[in-house]
């Protein structure tokens, strides 16, 4: 079948010529500086993000996994440890657990693919050193009873906000609830760098200078080595195009948000998406949908030009790296249901209504031809 449009799923090279002239001149401008590792965009971008996530504290970072490998170091956790996670995220949240020497443990999730606070207290032991809610799609988790829980049991909280930048929930923005916000800037985030970038953020000025010293090989001076750390300096070109693209930001999220507006109009009610609640401000790193006969949908997109991903196939308690942890199919049903269904519809910025309507009616012609019974808590 010839395809009658193409819709790709993300537009980097469209992202490029809207942006070009403005771009390439704030790139001259960090080139012609000289100064290529630290220095003032570094810090007028830690600033600006602080500012952003109404935290203390910023530091900027090599990529979204260093920054939960840092954060989680920078908590003290590590052997023997526990760290309470959902297991639908992308792998580098639980990764980053492993990487520290600590153990993850798997809470279920809500309709809303966001970890189940009423399932988070039955997994605390005497272990458990922190909490990880990964906000997914965008959609900050249910923070109050999460922050609950941890007070009572003299948890940390580190949040996953890799995909939620710009976010809130109740009047506060991603990143600001626990003791430590990691995100990501890579290229497809919403907040994007033209390669790996990342950043955490923190109200507590010792935490944000631990992660400082690790993210530098642990130098407290040229000289002076007060622990061990790694090479996770963000370049200062990085910066710079993320300081130009910062104040981009509300404008990027705004066209994903009327993307997913005129998706949630146009869609068939089969196409079964949780509702943005009044409390709640979702900045839509990814719209996914939840509709039966999935892969058949995805094919029936791809055959008429309409690009998907799935975020993501194999829960991370399934997958092979996973076995030593000791669950099996069937530990988190309502993940292992969800991960049979979920697909995610393209939302990029550069997409017109005509496109959008386009995808609309595709996935509507395959969902009308192919109704069954939602089950819309599985």
């Amino acid at each position: 079948m010839t395809a009658e449009r193409r819709v790709p799923y993300v537009d980097l090279a469209a992202q490029y010529r809207e942006e070009r002239a403005e771009l390439l001149a704030v790139v001259e401008r960090a080139l012609a500086g000289g100064s290529y590792i630290g220095g003032t965009e570094i810090e007028a971008l830690e600033h600006d993000l602080a500012k952003l996530c109404e935290t203390r504290e910023a530091v900027a970072l090599n990529s979204g996994t260093d920054a939960l490998i840092l954060g989680l170091r920078a908590l003290g956790i590590g052997p023997g440890d526990e760290v309470i996670t959902p297991p639908n995220s992308f792998v580098a949240s639980t990764g980053a657990v492993v990487q520290v020497g600590a153990t993850p443990v798997f809470v279920d999730v809500q309709a809303d693919q966001n970890i189940d606070p009423a399932k988070i207290a039955a997994a605390v032991t005497k272990r458990t050193r922190a909490i990880m809610p990964v906000h997914l799609t965008g959609r900050i988790c249910d923070m109050d009873p999460i922050l609950d829980i941890a007070g009572r049991h003299g948890l940390a909280v580190i949040e996953d906000a890799a995909q939620a930048i710009g976010s809130r929930y109740r009047g506060k923005t991603s990143g600001g609830f626990g003791d430590i916000g990691c995100f990501s800037c890579h290229p497809l985030k919403n907040l994007n760098a033209c390669g790996d970038a990342g950043f955490i953020v923190t109200n507590d000025a010792k935490l944000a200078q631990t992660v400082r010293l690790l993210r530098n090989h642990g130098l407290a001076g040229r000289d002076s080595v007060d622990q061990f750390g790694l090479v996770s300096r963000m370049d200062a070109l990085q910066a710079a195009i993320l300081r130009y693209r910062l104040g981009r930001l509300p404008s990027i999220i705004e066209r994903r948000r009327k993307n997913v507006a005129l998706y949630r109009n146009l869609l068939h009610s089969a196409a079964f998406n949780p509702p943005e609640r009044s409390d709640e401000f979702i900045a839509y790193h990814t719209f996914v949908i939840q509709a039966d006969r999935r892969d058949e949908l995805k094919a029936h997109l791809a055959a008429h030009g309409v690009e998907t991903a799935i975020h993501y196939p194999v829960p991370i308690h399934l997958q092979p790296a996973a076995a030593q942890f000791g669950y099996a199919r069937g530990a988190f049903p309502v993940c292992e249901r969800q991960a049979e269904r979920i697909l995610t519809l393209p939302i990029h910025p550069w997409l017109s209504e005509v496109d959008v309507a386009f995808v609309a009616r595709t996935a509507n012609q395959f969902l009308t031809d192919n109704r069954r019974p939602l089950a819309q808590d599985a």
